[in-house]
């Protein structure tokens, strides 16, 4: 197969079925979608990219108009829901990018924006350079978002209460690196991340060393289920963007990684299911402190109560 050729797998469907979509092609494919609306037509494309044709596309296709069938069901507008597969270019694939992946703000804090865009950051925002790649997030989702928008509130209520001390953070299937990245450069110490994907990991480290972060982050490949015990109770603030299954069922894992009055952000849920993760995780004795909803997401944040809750809530909340 040529080097200069990707795959495209892609949707057409509506904005309001976007991100339903694009979670969609996510679970069928392993590789994080894009999703592109048109100013003019309102139409929206969902694409996922591949190295290689998928072997089995037409056992994944019928999986994937069941899928758009469901979604239909729940009284989402799906639009024509036409699937396409289509060989492109590299350079194509390229430029398809520029024309939607424009550069974020979180607060006045951060910024994170592609290599190719001049936008300059505001006197004191932190800048996080990523461009896209083929399967991992660029923050553009609305949980992703939700996951920064916590780290930049967290480092902000410290600098307001003047804490100086240090504050462990832990991305939980870091994918591209983002939410560790974004740790490092608004001074979290120290920071660490895992995923399971050995492939992930690789970009995320490539992706710190290009943010000139890379010695301030510690990059493991880990399984969720199989975590060492060193790891646990160690962090002040805990970021997990996980579909809501996993959430559930490595929950013991997860709460147990944070320390008393520590924070646990929870993304990935669909509002459909986030009751259901906020019993499971009230009965081991978090808090939801707020949540957001956005779309078909809801995403919330977790304190851990215990010794020392009450002392810490003003510096983490």
């Amino acid at each position: 197969m040529s080097l200069g050729v990707i795959w495209r797998i892609s949707v057409i469907t509506t904005a309001e079925a976007g991100d339903a979509v694009a979670e969609l092609l996510f679970r069928l494919s392993g590789s994080a979608a894009s999703i592109y609306t048109d100013a003019e037509t309102r139409r929206t494309t969902v694409a996922v990219f591949c190295e290689r044709p998928p072997a089995d596309f037409a056992a994944k296709r019928a999986l994937l108009l069941e899928g758009l069938h469901y979604i239909k069901a729940c009284g989402l507008d799906i639009g024509s829901a036409r699937v396409r597969i289509q060989k492109l270019s590299r350079q194509n694939w390229a430029e398809s990018w520029k024309r939607h992946f424009k550069p974020i703000e979180i607060g006045q804090a951060l910024l994170i924006k592609p290599s190719w865009s001049k936008r300059l950051p505001r006197a004191g925002q932190a800048i996080v350079v990523l461009d896209p790649g083929l399967s991992f997030g660029t923050g553009q989702h609305a949980t992703t978002e939700f996951c920064l928008r916590e780290l930049v509130r967290h480092r902000e209520r410290r600098q307001r209460d003047r804490h100086s001390g240090r504050c462990a953070v832990l991305d939980v299937g870091t994918g591209s690196g983002i939410l560790a990245i974004a740790a490092a450069k608004l001074g979290f110490r120290p920071v660490r991340a895992f995923d399971f994907d050995p492939e992930a990991v690789r970009v995320a480290r490539d992706n710190a060393r290009a943010n000139g972060v890379e010695s301030h982050i510690e990059f493991t490949r880990a399984d969720l289920a199989k975590l060492p015990r060193q790891l646990r109770g160690r962090y002040d603030v805990v970021c997990a963007n996980l579909i809501s299954t996993l959430l559930i069922g490595e929950r013991l894992t997860l709460a147990g990684l944070v320390k008393p009055g520590g924070l646990l952000a929870l993304a990935g849920i669909l509002k459909s299911e986030f009751l259901e993760v906020q019993l499971a995780y009230g009965a081991l004795n978090f808090r939801l402190v707020r949540s957001r909803a956005e779309k078909e997401w809801r995403s919330g944040l977790w304190q851990r109560n215990g010794a020392g809750t009450q002392d810490r809530r003003r510096a983490c909340l």
